[in-house]
C-alpha cells in the first residue's frame, strides 16, 4: 500500500519534502504529485479517481493559500485525505488551516497543523492508517514511539547530572 502525496504548486516542495523523510524512514511507498485543486481540477480529479486502483491507500494534500485541495481530493476519493495546511500568505497558513478543516458532512479531510510540524504528522497519521493492517508497521511504530521515549530520558539524565 502507498501513499499518494499531492501538491497544490511545486512551492510546496520543501514542506513536501518533511513528509516523505518520515515515509521514507518508515519504508513506505510514495510518489509525489503537483495538481492544483483552482487551476487544473479536472487532472485532481483524474489522479484522485484513480488513486485507490493504482495502489494508494491515504492521500496527503498539501497546499497554502485557500487550500481548497484536501476536499477537491475527499470529493473524488473514499481513501482517507489527510490535508497539510501551508503558510503561504499573510494569514500565516490560518486561510489555508480554516480551508481544510471546514468540511461538510460527508467529505471529511483529516487536518494536522499548519507547515512543517504538519508535514511530518501527516507522514506518521498515513503510517499509523496504513498500519492497520500491517503488523510490520506497526512493530515500526511501537520501535519509534520507543526510541522517542528514551531519548527523552536520555536528555532527562545528561541535564540532572549537569546542573
Amino acid at each position: 500500500m502507498k501513499v499518494l502525496i499531492i501538491l497544490g504548486s511545486d512551492s510546496d516542495l520543501e514542506s513536501a519534502k518533511k513528509t516523505v523523510e518520515i515515509l521514507k524512514h518508515f519504508d513506505v511507498s510514495y510518489k509525489v504529485r503537483i495538481a492544483s485543486a483552482h487551476r487544473t481540477p479536472s487532472f485532481v480529479e483524474e489522479i484522485v479517481s484513480r488513486a485507490a486502483g493504482d495502489g494508494y491507500a491515504v492521500i496527503i494534500a498539501q497546499a497554502g493559500l485557500a487550500a481548497h485541495l484536501a476536499g477537491v481530493c475527499a470529493a473524488h476519493t473514499i481513501l482517507p485525505v489527510i490535508a497539510v495546511p501551508l503558510d503561504r500568505g499573510s494569514l500565516g497558513g490560518r486561510d489555508a488551516l480554516y480551508a481544510s478543516v471546514m468540511m461538510p458532512a460527508g467529505v471529511p479531510v483529516a487536518t494536522v497543523a499548519i507547515g512543517d510540524f504538519g508535514a511530518k504528522n501527516a507522514a506518521f497519521l498515513a503510517i499509523r492508517i496504513l498500519a492497520l493492517s500491517d503488523a510490520l508497521l506497526q512493530k515500526k511504530i511501537l520501535e519509534h514511539r520507543d526510541s522517542m521515549a528514551q531519548a527523552i530520558i536520555d536528555k532527562d539524565k545528561k541535564i540532572s547530572a549537569s546542573i
